[in-house]
């Protein structure tokens, strides 16, 4: 059976962890982590900690590992490997905003590889269209997938000529159909 682990903190730690617990924008594994070393600070047994905040108890026993060798500093996560996320910048996003109302005034409409490519072209951005998606939708941008249709451009004359041009064609026993455009 492992033995249970104590941890004393000193008042300069708690406080600093507190200051760690208090803060909105921290990562769930940190928070876990810095809730694992707080409750075992209070007396807490391993297995207490890990039922209260629902792990597992080796979840605990490395977090307070992870803080006995570096301290609050080692309680985040280290640095995911490889290129960063591509995010566009201020001036990128707000050029993009403006590109796309003056083309919907206009009546224009972009794909978001079109658009990937004019960032490309025009402003050296670098970005796959999936993402670039990703970031105008949580930018508030929303659109509807455009139809490949010229109804709106046909003459209703010459419609409701055809339409009685193909009456005249309808198979014996079944009604007519009803005159949409009137």
């Amino acid at each position: 059976m492992p033995k249970n682990l104590h941890l004393e903190l000193t008042d300069d730690q708690r406080c600093d962890l507190r200051g760690l617990l208090g803060r909105r924008d921290l990562a769930r594994h940190t928070r876990l982590r810095a809730e694992c070393v707080r409750l075992l600070d209070r007396g807490r047994t391993v297995t207490e900690v890990a039922d209260l905040l629902e792990c597992n108890p080796v979840t605990v026993r490395a977090a307070v590992h992870r803080f006995e060798k570096g301290g609050l500093d080692a309680l985040p996560d280290a640095p995911r490997p490889g290129r960063p996320a591509r995010i566009l910048g201020p001036e990128d996003r707000a050029e993009l905003a403006d590109l796309l109302d003056t083309s919907a005034a206009a009546g224009i409409t972009w794909t978001a590889p079109a658009l990937r490519d004019w960032l490309r072209d025009e402003r050296g951005v670098e970005i796959s269209a999936y993402w670039l998606w990703e970031l105008l939708r949580r930018d508030g941008f929303r659109w509807k997938r455009t139809r490949d249709s010229v109804r709106h451009q046909a003459d209703p004359v010459l419609q409701q000529a055809a339409r009685a041009e193909l009456g005249d064609l309808r198979p014996c026993g079944r009604p007519p159909t009803p005159d949409k455009a009137t």
